[in-house]
């Protein structure tokens, strides 16, 4: 009966790591729809889970090998593919539309594969994880959700505050390009950036992660979808100033 319920209790964070690729595969087949609110309502699903899957298995104390290699699986899916497809879909539109020549010159625009750009780095950025061990407590670049979730507000910010200057931004070809570049390098950086994991609740010990929760409050309260960015853009600067601190 204890053997039973061991087995049955070891294999909690993997069903729930599952339902983070399932979410993933989900949010997939809605980015290559076009249907971008889906699949960023998907994707947040995703990360939900993959948020407690570790948190799971280290409670239960079951944490295993086969756990770490599933959830880089999923990762890929959820905060690998999904953004890359969701780039390609925004850049062929913004080409689609656009009024340079050179942009619609053809009815295949190569350009856009560069959002694959994102996709790629996070395959790369999950496997360095995995073998890194400095990366227990924090990370080395910028995590694949955040990333996931800084690209895909994009058309949210589109579909939602038209007038913004990012919606703007989010349909000219040379922004999403930059774009790609950017989270490629953010990913794969050197940036220590820390981790949502609380081990106390005492405010010297987690000075920063509160900072940001209450941040990241007031912006999305102010800005919407718009202040999504400017989120992940404190998180970065908040990383440098705890790292500088220490």
């Amino acid at each position: 009966m204890f053997e039973t319920k061991y087995i049955l209790k070891k294999h909690i964070p993997n069903l729930i790591t599952a339902l983070n690729l399932l979410s993933g595969i989900v949010a997939t087949f809605m980015a290559v729809e076009g249907q971008f609110e889906q699949a960023a309502l998907f994707v947040a699903l995703g990360i939900f889970f993959d948020f407690f899957d570790g948190l799971a298995a280290r409670l239960l104390k079951v944490e295993s090998p086969i756990g770490v290699q599933l959830d880089s699986l999923a990762d890929m899916v959820t905060s690998g593919l999904v953004p890359g497809i969701v780039l390609f879909k925004l850049l062929d539109e913004a080409l689609t539309h656009g009024t340079s020549e050179f942009f619609i010159s053809t009815e295949t625009h190569y350009l856009a594969y560069m959002g694959f750009i994102v996709t790629l780095a996070s395959a790369y950025r999950l496997a360095k994880f995995n073998i890194d061990e400095r990366q227990t407590s924090s990370f080395i670049g910028l995590p694949t959700p955040a990333n996931t979730l800084l690209i895909l507000s994009f058309p949210l910010i589109a579909i939602h505050q038209p007038d913004s200057f990012l919606a703007n931004a989010a349909e000219a070809p040379i922004f999403l390009v930059a774009i790609s570049i950017i989270s490629a390098y953010l990913l794969n950086s050197n940036f220590h950036l820390f981790a949502l994991k609380f081990k106390n609740l005492q405010l010297k010990e987690n000075l920063f992660r509160y900072l940001l929760i209450i941040g990241s409050m007031i912006l999305l309260f102010f800005f919407q979808f718009a202040g999504v960015p400017l989120i992940i853009l404190f998180y970065i600067i908040l990383s440098i100033a705890k790292e500088a601190k220490n």
